[in-house]
This record gives C-alpha cells, sequence and structure tokens, in this order.
C-alpha cells in the first residue's frame, strides 16, 4: 500500500524486474550483447525496431538508447573490421 492507502501494482515493469535482481541497465546491457552476436551489422532504425519488439512494455522505452549503444560497442568487440561485412551478410 502506498500513502494514500492504494494498492501499488507489483506485476509492472520495472517492479516485475527489481524483484527478481535483475535491474534495466544489465537486462538490456545482456540482451543487447546477444543479440550483437547473433546478428552483426544492424543499423540504428533497425536496433530500435528490435528494442520495441524485445521490450514492448513502454515502461522498458527509456533504456532503448542504452540497448542501442550496448549493441553497437558489442558489434565492434565481437568482429573484427573486416569480418563484420561478412557477419552482416549473415544477417
Amino acid at each position: 500500500m502506498n500513502p494514500l492507502g492504494l494498492a501499488v501494482l507489483q506485476d509492472t515493469y520495472p517492479h516485475l524486474c527489481i524483484n527478481v535482481g535483475l535491474t534495466c541497465e544489465a537486462c538490456t546491457t545482456d540482451s543487447a550483447r546477444q543479440l550483437a552476436s547473433a546478428c552483426q551489422g544492424l543499423r540504428g532504425p533497425a536496433i530500435r525496431q528490435l528494442f520495441v519488439q524485445i521490450y514492448p512494455d513502454p515502461a522498458c522505452s527509456v533504456m532503448a538508447s542504452h540497448f542501442e549503444r550496448n549493441y553497437k560497442e558489442a558489434s565492434v568487440k565481437e568482429f573484427p573490421a573486416p569480418l563484420k561485412a561478412l557477419a552482416t551478410v549473415a544477417c
């Protein structure tokens, strides 16, 4: 209950994640890295579209730029430049 006596929804994001010990930063960083290892070479619009598909809850939308930044960082670390072109073709 909150101070006004109203029940606080416990089944909403990010509360659900926090209950299991997961922060928004850790969640989006990990999924961005996994996406980068599976599919290299995505550009901004495609990264943002996938973010919305992975995280459809509006409460998660504030993490879109964090997700995109981590995807790009992981993409650079995952493949050196010459191999990046080959990985892009594979997706």
